[in-house]
This record gives C-alpha cells, structure tokens and sequence, in this order.
C-alpha cells in the first residue's frame, strides 16, 4: 500500500540527488533511512560518556575479586 506525502521541490531535488539511475523516491528514501539508523547506533555504541576506561575496570576487578 503506497501512501503521497507532501514535500518541497527543494527537497525533492535533493532526495533526487542521493538517488541512482533507475532508482525510485522510495528506494532513495528507505536507503537513507538505514543509513541514518546506522549511523545512530555507531554513535551509540562509541559514546565514551558513561564508561570507564578498561584499565580502570581491570584494576577494580582486581581489588574486588582477590583471593
């Protein structure tokens, strides 16, 4: 089931420009949506905020689980 949406020839023009030969508006569209889902879990996956340095975990893994 296909749907319209209403979008600016600007943006238009700039999707066209992602776009190959031969390639659907549908196509362009879900190809920069994986991208852009890609995208977002690499940076999730390399955010540095909330984690510690493995030097640091090592020398608390040390000190808790002495024997």
């Amino acid at each position: 089931m296909n749907t319209t949406i209403s979008i600016s020839q600007e943006v238009r023009e700039q999707i066209k420009d992602f776009g190959n030969k031969g390639e659907t508006y549908d196509e362009i569209i879900a190809r920069l949506l994986d991208s852009a889902k890609e995208r977002q879990l690499q940076e999730l996956l390399m955010d540095t905020r909330d984690s510690v340095p493995i030097e640091d975990a090592l020398e608390r893994a040390k000190k808790r689980w002495q024997k």
